[in-house]
């Protein structure tokens, strides 16, 4: 007869499992924003998690692969804490600023930045990143859409195209900040005309 396994216990096995990838994501996280995702090796970030070289290996199959998941989970943090800060503009403008002060600069953009690029050259991690875009502009359409409707900003601006475009941009922003010498305040200015170029109607 075959034993039928309670799914209280499959939970109680899996919990355990979740809760060391999430331990693991955070140490490689911190360690990579600080010195980059070549400059630590495995066993550095085993050792901030609390876990052994192999837990690593066992649960990203590489460091590659564990770095990008990290910068993937990374920007959407930023991304949630850009869209908190804007929901409380008053203006189109302010909505812009706001967005764009949280998010270019970050360590998290910059980390996501690094991802893509190495994405170029593993494409068995690209499924990952291809999510990570959906969420980013997904989410962005609905807090974008949610504070229009809230402000009462009127006008045919479509909040999948404003998305699309801010993360666009961002990115673009970041890939020249980290190559050149602009500052971030400069880096600021910049996306924000960009983003002037195409207002959001009757939001100003």
């Amino acid at each position: 007869m075959t034993k039928v396994t309670p799914l209280a216990e499959v939970r109680a096995v899996r919990e355990p499992g979740k809760r060391m990838r999430s331990r693991l994501l955070d140490a490689a996280v911190e360690l990579f924003k600080a010195r980059g995702q070549t400059a630590v090796s495995v066993a550095e970030i085993a050792t901030a998690a609390g876990a052994y070289p192999s837990q690593v290996t066992y649960y990203f199959r590489t460091k590659e692969a564990l770095f990008v998941e990290a910068a993937c989970r990374e920007v959407l943090y930023v991304a949630s804490r850009a869209e908190a800060s804007a929901a409380q503009a008053a203006t189109g403008s302010d909505y812009n600023r706001r967005l764009v002060e949280a998010v270019v600069g970050s360590p998290g953009l910059a980390l996501f930045v690094d991802a893509l690029s190495l994405t170029r050259r593993r494409q068995d991690l690209s499924p990952l990143v291809e999510r990570t875009f959906e969420r980013l502009h997904g989410e962005g359409d609905r807090a974008y859409a949610e504070t229009r409707r809230r402000r009462g900003w009127t006008g045919p601006e479509d909040a999948a195209v404003t998305a699309r475009r801010f993360w666009t941009l961002a990115l673009g922003v970041a890939l020249r900040e980290g190559a050149t010498e602009t500052s971030v305040v400069d880096a600021v200015e910049e996306m924000l005309a960009l983003l002037r170029l195409s207002p959001i109607k009757g939001a100003a």
